[in-house]
């Protein structure tokens, strides 16, 4: 039987939404660069904290599943979180980037996401706490939800273009279990994030909608996209100006772009997106693109111009960053905005 769907309309925290009406906000940095610097072993990965989902999936290596250390690193990944709070962030992101069925399959770990998306919810939570405790600021957590490493609108076999990987009634169930736990675990916003497929994202957002419904705690959303290469498009082929035509019935806390490009390539598609978007725009550009060895040489001050650049246009709202930015990248670009006031909302 179908859920009945709320409204689309969420309730903004009052706190949140005075803030975003003075000033410009801060979203976190990157996690994987976080948890890179750890050094951790397929040891510390598997941990035995992780339960009997991962013992009984010894066979599925676990190196790599950043998600994962929610269960079995869980000091390390608040310790990520508080960090970034400390450094400037209003908002930060739950370490559950792949925490879906579809992508935790590739571990073995399908039975563990409810209990991944909570946890990684009250973690972040903690950290926020935290950092309240020290200098009276309130926070707010994001559940972070990704794309899954399958796309609705394309297909991975050239010899086969009819051909899909994954359905959308697959997505919006794998994304359901997801939005489930992070609203258990007491996330203050949904972030549908490093969006390439907006088919996908389309089953995000109807998955929250269920999930609302459901659960009877309706969160502000925030969206998304990445445009992929030079062409200014996302990889399923939409301009900013499509995809957010694609995805403003959703009604947005925000809507915006992230991956893929460093600011200074991403300033075009930005100030496109800005001037179509009827909501607050976020943008959180890698720290400039990757090297030889996939690493990200630009540094704080760095990138902290260019987004800075942003907030003297008048572009942006929310800002933050993603691969290859760190505390300190945080901390560089919060000090560069500041000055300037946060995008007229049309």
């Amino acid at each position: 039987m179908t859920v009945p769907l709320p409204p689309v309309t969420a309730a903004v925290p009052a706190e949140l939404q005075a803030a975003a009406q003075q000033r410009i906000l801060i979203l976190d940095g990157a996690m994987g660069t976080q948890i890179q610097a750890l050094g951790l072993s397929e040891e510390d990965y598997a941990g035995q904290k992780a339960g009997a989902c991962c013992r009984h999936h010894s066979d599925h290596p676990q190196k790599g599943n950043n998600d994962l250390l929610i269960l079995t690193q869980p000091q390390a990944i608040e310790e990520i979180h508080f960090r970034y709070a400390m450094a400037g962030a209003d908002i930060v992101e739950t370490n559950t980037f792949s925490a879906t069925s579809i992508a935790q399959a590739d571990y073995g770990l399908q039975e563990a996401v409810f209990d991944l998306n909570s946890e990684g919810a009250r973690i972040a939570r903690r950290a926020m706490d935290r950092a309240m405790a020290i200098d009276g600021r309130r926070r707010f957590v994001a559940g972070a939800v990704g794309p899954t490493n399958r796309t609705a609108s394309l297909s991975p076999d050239v010899n086969d273009p009819g051909y899909r990987a994954v359905t959308f009634d697959d997505l919006r169930l794998a994304y359901g279990q997801q939005v489930m736990g992070l609203i258990a675990g007491g996330a203050d916003l949904i972030l549908i994030e490093t969006i390439f497929d907006t088919l996908n994202a389309k089953a995000a957002i109807f998955a929250c909608l269920e999930a609302f419904a459901a659960s009877r705690v309706h969160l502000p959303l925030m969206i998304s996209g990445t445009i992929t290469d030079a062409s200014g498009r996302t990889l399923s082929g939409q301009t900013p100006t499509a995809f957010w035509h694609s995805v403003m019935h959703a009604r947005p806390f925000t809507v915006g772009l992230n991956c893929a490009l460093g600011a200074s390539a991403m300033r075009p598609h930005l100030a496109e997106l800005a001037a179509v978007a009827e909501t607050r725009i976020c943008a959180y550009p890698n720290a400039g693109l990757p090297n030889a060895f996939g690493q990200y040489d630009e540094g704080p001050q760095e990138t902290a111009r260019q987004v800075a650049d942003f907030a003297r246009d008048g572009l942006v709202n929310v800002v933050g960053g993603c691969c290859g930015t760190t505390p300190e990248h945080i901390r560089a670009i919060a000090e560069a905005v500041a000055p300037f006031s946060p995008r007229a909302v049309q």
